[in-house]
């Protein structure tokens, strides 16, 4: 009959004296000594220590190439791509010209959305020209 092989516990790969590769089966690992444990531990973190180094390394490389500056990319419609992004228009300072009569340091420039106080003065029946600061109006 032929044997079929247990793969219910995990394995690792350890060097014997004699440099081959050979598996240790978790009940290998119960019977060693702590000593013998402690060595398995210090050979792991030194093998894991180099390949996280060198996926470390790998990493920066490849982050190294994409922060290099944008490759154009050819498309089939031949236009290229915007790599740029656009700065916001700036807009000029607008002044004022609504003025609350309660309370004069709050104003209003007409854009945007109406401060509290210009829908207060509004649903109290005054018009606009009410609270129009009066140096613009002619303008």
């Amino acid at each position: 009959m032929e044997e079929t092989l247990d793969h219910h516990s995990p394995s690792i790969v350890t060097q014997s004296p004699d440099n081959k590769a050979s598996l240790l089966d978790v009940s290998d690992l119960a019977s060693m000594s702590v000593d013998e444990l402690w060595k398995h531990r210090e050979n792991i973190d030194a093998i894991l220590a180099e390949k996280i180094a060198s996926e470390l390394d790998d990493l920066k490389k490849r982050l190294e190439i994409l922060n290099s500056g944008p490759l154009p990319v050819a498309r089939p419609s031949g236009k290229r791509p915007k790599v740029t992004v656009r700065k916001r228009r700036p807009y000029p300072a607008v002044l004022p010209k609504y003025r609350n009569p309660k309370k004069p340091s709050e104003t209003w420039s007409g854009r945007g959305r109406q401060p509290r106080w210009v829908q207060i003065q509004l649903s109290s029946g005054k018009q606009l020209e009410d609270v129009l600061i009066r140096s613009s109006k002619g303008t």
